[in-house]
């Protein structure tokens, strides 16, 4: 006998229910959250200006075709252009993310929740033009706002307990999902059209993690939030003109995401949606860095000022037995690695080349991942005396939900018998148990990243209006966007 499968259309995976519900109806009452979202805010548009720096980044922004002209287009911040809302996004989110300085989530899942802002900004932007053209009001910022938080939550809790890189999966496809579901949102669309959406966004075929691993490191590292959140807003737009979803996406025997990407596993959660992720946050403040390592350069700088002089030479790091980072196991799997570095997204992906500059300079920029910088033969002589090491404590308090720590501890030997003292750090600058200290340092970021693209009247206009929250809520989306215009 043959036997046949059933035909009858199931109601939506409760995945998809519980995103588009908590989209609709969840109602954000933290202040805590609000204030974090105002400084995630500036210091992801900072990262999207330093990048601009770079022509790596600026060849790929502007309109696909040359010379396009979108009417009511959405505004690209730093640059004249204006864009559809599907390449905008591309392009906000592609200048967000291009140095590895925009904020991180660590859990099960990595991956940095504010690359959602490309696709939340170039919608509400492009939204509010067409609104004002029709005679209707804009978005304001507050809105803008309520949607970083909803697609950090989102993003966040997915990452709690769901290991996608251990399938080989991207991290990306997180953004894919919660800018999906919160650009719907933006766009009017209903509960229904949310679940519709964001499954398509499940099913559609998701990146590879090929590019961010030793032998094929490269720069669509640097653009695959980009693509991302940019894919989730023309995903949107489709179900907003009626292109139907996919009810079991996930579960569909066969043929859903669970059992052809995720081992036939379901997703697990540790706790609802609310406002958690955005109130955790980690800020990358000081140096742009993959985050684990983050820690390990704060160690690094403090070593430089005791026994930088025992380093600065050849000679004298022939001198060193052993450098030992003692670590956390995300770590060792994501950033420990040996042998040549071929390029920026190979080195910034690589803890022993932080910790050699750190331990060097005292310092680590952008511009140290470059080619010049590399060249300096000190660094591969200092990495060569490196061996990461595992701390079971560290791994643990990793994933403890009450700690979030990401400890790193360096230790230098040297062949005289003497050693440096083992420098560990817990927590780093940005986590959120250190944020009086972090947040002043976050503006100063802020800050040096306007002087790097606007003269210093439209610096200013634009620190002062985002330093007062009440005004930066009322303010329109598009007329924020007009003051990052060049």
């Amino acid at each position: 006998m043959s036997s046949h499968t059933s035909n009858v259309r199931p109601e939506p995976d409760q995945v998809l229910v519980d995103i588009a519900d908590y989209v609709c109806d969840y109602e954000i009452k933290s202040a805590e959250a609000y204030d974090t979202a105002r400084y995630c805010l500036m210091d992801t548009l900072g990262c999207g200006l330093e990048a601009l720096s770079y022509p790596a980044c600026t060849k790929l922004l502007g309109p696909i075709v040359p010379d396009t002209v979108v009417l009511n287009g959405a505004r690209v911040p730093g640059t004249q252009f204006q864009l559809d809302p599907v390449k905008a996004a591309f392009d906000i989110g592609a200048m967000v993310r291009w140095l590895d300085f925009n904020d991180t989530w660590l859990a099960a899942e990595w991956g940095h929740p504010s690359d959602n802002l490309g696709g939340i900004l170039a919608t509400a932007d492009w939204l509010s033009r067409t609104r004002v053209a029709h005679g209707k009001s804009a978005l304001t910022m507050k809105s803008v706002l309520t949607a970083m938080i909803k697609a950090h939550e989102i993003q966040g809790v997915l990452a709690l307990e769901n290991s996608f890189n251990r399938v080989g999966l991207d991290h990306v496809i997180l953004v894919k999902i919660a800018s999906t579901a919160v650009v719907t949102k933006l766009l009017g669309g209903s509960r229904d059209e949310i679940i519709d959406a964001v499954s398509n966004a499940w099913i559609d075929g998701q990146a590879l993690r090929t590019y961010r691993h030793s032998p094929n490191t490269g720069p669509r590292k640097s653009w695959a939030a980009g693509d991302a959140t940019s894919r989730a807003v023309r995903l949107a737009l489709m179900t907003l003109k009626g292109e139907m979803g996919y009810p079991s996406a996930l579960t569909a025997k066969t043929w859903g995401f669970y059992d052809v990407l995720f081992k036939g596993n379901a997703f697990k959660f540790q706790r609802p949606y609310g406002s958690y992720v955005m109130e955790q946050i980690l800020f990358k403040i000081s140096f742009p860095a993959e985050f684990h390592s983050q820690t390990a350069i704060e160690a690094a700088f403090q070593l430089h000022a005791q026994v930088g002089d025992r380093l600065n030479t050849q000679e004298k790091i022939a001198q060193i037995g052993k450098i030992v980072i003692t670590t956390h196991e995300s770590a060792i799997r994501i950033i420990d690695k040996k042998g040549p570095l071929h390029n920026p997204a190979d080195r910034d992906h690589c803890i022993q080349y932080m910790a050699a500059i750190g331990l060097l300079n005292g310092n680590l920029t952008a511009a140290d991942f470059e080619d010049a910088a590399a060249a300096d033969p000190r660094i591969d002589a200092l990495r060569d005396k490196m061996e990461c090491v595992e701390n079971p404590q560290y791994t643990q308090d990793y994933l403890d939900p009450e700690k979030r720590s990401i400890a790193n501890a360096l230790q230098i030997f040297f062949k005289d018998g003497s050693h440096s003292e083992n420098i560990a750090v817990e927590y780093p600058i940005g986590h959120r148990r250190r944020r009086a200290e972090g947040i002043p340092e976050l503006v100063k970021k802020f800050r040096v990243n306007l002087a790097r693209r606007f003269p210093a009247k439209q610096s200013h206009a634009i620190l002062g209006l985002c330093m007062d929250a009440k005004r930066l809520e009322t303010t329109t989306v598009n007329e924020f966007m007009d003051m990052l215009a060049i």
